[in-house]
């Protein structure tokens, strides 16, 4: 099924003119530096093609011969190769071995371009034949560009030699010769062809291999059967094989504004035809700026959060989601998902809706992406679960409650810093309301401060900012507040607590400037409290932190006099 809508997303790739996608025999590849010959075959220059993004320099993505997988042994590629292979040197202190290496990229050059005559072609021939690996230290920013992939150039022309019609040809014309003989039908488009015994890498998940893992691997004889080796054993034409790889490696390339990093699941997402929601899904799930810079995506957001439908979307589209995770040498499917692009906008809305809270600053983010959520629930990111990460996104793309454990992580934290900001207080509502709503539990939690909710969790928390008001009323800022003292037990055990709470604040009402008003702030809360509780579970110790952030709330939205 994946492989099948891969190869479909590749089909429309394919035909969109303004796309430059790979086809068959081609990859897309990292190239660092080129190399300008005359038409002898002298060096005329080694020049650095990477280009400044941001502050450090990234190499240029050109398409390319495919690149041979190197997993049974040191193999060269046609026309282009990293500078073991191109001169023979890097910097890994390996002369023998890159010396080697050096060797079969010039042969390979050999066997295939000694038979045609094409000038920059016997230019390549007769700089490798003239060499010295040994002089490739005196290069031109060769510390930085050592290890890299180098192309060739003749000198005063702009097309690379790879891409010569003639030499293109002969390199398919090599392919096509050099596939496997094993015939088969194909697992995906049921016909029957050449079978691909390995399958192209797979570039761009996040720590996986850097060379690239495998989606679909055999590598020991254990997974195989009826004596068939490698990806035999799962028959995929090369044709499909090709596309499929070739789609998601697009799909994961650097810049892709279809890929996000939720955890360690590198995901990405596509449409079944042309959709506006394809191209900002990112920018909504995982914004890297304030979506409110962007017209388009805030007025998507808009619309979706007040259960419409945005202008120019077609609801009936097929979405799809894929969730990818390193493991080892191979890519694991962490999870893949389908739905309608009416779905997965309905579904966004109703999470932005159960988010809704009021913002602490006018700066808040009103619309905060799942890594925003997430850093909310440990003290460093590299804390934050992969599983809670996992089941956080699969509960907003199939509108499931939230996780349990985000609730907890969460509490967790503001109990460790006795930190109620906004996002905290935004994702306890968002999990305790779509809880109660799936479950038909009790009252969802409002907006803002609800004065009619008369639920005892909620009551106390307001309480408990009340009585935090009182006291900073009266001594003004100091080190530690009642909050800071006491907010772990008042928010799981208030009735050892909240009694003397109340002694003290007969003390500091005295003494506040406006110890009336919050007098009578407290009489209102009480008349409707009848006894404290025991003990608070953690669903009511979440209500309880949102009705602290209410109450607090509600005090500063007049900051000229208090309410």
């Amino acid at each position: 099924m994946i492989i099948h809508e891969l190869c479909r997303y590749y089909e429309r790739l394919s035909q969109n003119q303004e796309i430059t996608i790979p086809q068959l025999g081609f990859s897309r590849e990292k190239i660092h530096a080129e190399i300008v010959l005359d038409k002898q075959g002298n060096l005329v220059q080694f020049n650095d093609l990477r280009i400044q993004k941001g502050k450090k320099p990234v190499p240029k993505e050109m398409i390319v011969p495919q690149a041979f997988k190197r997993t049974s042994g040191p193999k060269a590629n046609f026309l282009w190769d990293n500078t073991t292979y191109v001169l023979g040197a890097d910097n890994k202190d390996e002369p023998e071995k890159a010396m080697g290496n050096f060797e079969l990229f010039r042969k390979f050059q050999h066997q295939l371009g000694d038979n045609i005559d094409d000038t920059a072609m016997k230019a390549i021939l007769a700089f490798l034949d003239r060499w010295n690996p040994k002089d490739a230290h005196n290069l031109n920013n060769w510390n930085e560009l050592a290890g890299g992939n180098i192309v060739f150039r003749l000198d005063g022309e702009r097309e690379y030699v790879h891409q010569k019609p003639a030499l293109r040809q002969l390199w398919l014309k090599f392919k096509n010769a050099s596939s496997d003989n094993f015939k088969s039908f194909c697992l995906v488009s049921g016909e029957l062809s050449s079978i691909a015994r390995l399958h192209p890498s797979i570039k761009g998940v996040m720590n996986a291999q850097s060379s690239g893992a495998a989606l679909v691997t055999f590598n020991r004889d254990s997974f195989c059967s009826y004596g068939k080796e490698q990806n035999f054993n799962a028959p995929v034409s090369e044709q499909v094989a090709f596309a499929y790889t070739t789609a998601l490696n697009y799909l994961l390339k650097s810049n892709s504004p279809q890929k996000i990093q939720i955890g360690d699941a590198t995901t990405v997402f596509w449409t079944e035809r042309d959709s506006p929601i394809e191209g900002f899904m990112g920018m909504i799930l995982d914004p890297k700026e304030n979506t409110a810079d962007n017209a388009d995506v805030k007025r998507f957001l808009e619309a979706v959060r007040e259960g419409k439908t945005p202008e120019g979307i077609d609801r009936t589209m097929k979405f799809y989601i894929l969730g990818l995770s390193p493991n080892a040498a191979r890519i694991a499917v962490r999870f893949w998902y389908v739905c309608s692009v009416g779905d997965i906008a309905e579904r966004i809305g109703q999470h932005f809706r159960d988010l809704q809270i009021i913002r602490r600053y006018e700066n808040d983010t009103e619309y905060p992406g799942i890594w925003q959520l997430l850093k909310e629930t440990a003290l460093k990111t590299e804390n934050i679960s992969p599983l809670l990460a996992g089941a956080t996104m699969r509960s907003i793309l199939e509108g499931t409650a939230y996780p349990e454990s985000l609730l907890s992580a969460v509490l967790n934290r503001i109990r460790a810093d006795q930190n109620i900001n906004y996002l905290r207080a935004a994702i306890l509502k968002a999990v305790l309301n779509r809880k109660y709503r799936i479950y038909k539990q009790g009252m969802e939690v409002s907006i803002m401060l609800d004065k009619e909710n008369k639920n005892p969790a909620y009551l106390l928390g307001r309480l408990f900012a009340v009585l935090e008001k009182v006291q900073t009323d009266a001594l003004g800022n100091i080190n530690a507040t009642i909050k800071d003292r006491f907010w772990g037990s008042a928010s799981a055990t208030p009735n050892i607590v909240f009694p003397q709470l109340l002694r003290l604040a007969q003390y500091h009402i005295g003494k506040a400037e406006y110890g009336r008003i919050r007098d009578k702030q407290i009489e209102e809360i009480l008349c409707d409290i009848k006894a404290f509780p025991s003990h608070l579970t953690l669903d009511e110790q979440g209500i309880f932190a949102i009705g602290y952030y209410h109450q607090r709330q509600d005090f500063y939205k007049r900051t000229e006099q208090p309410n």
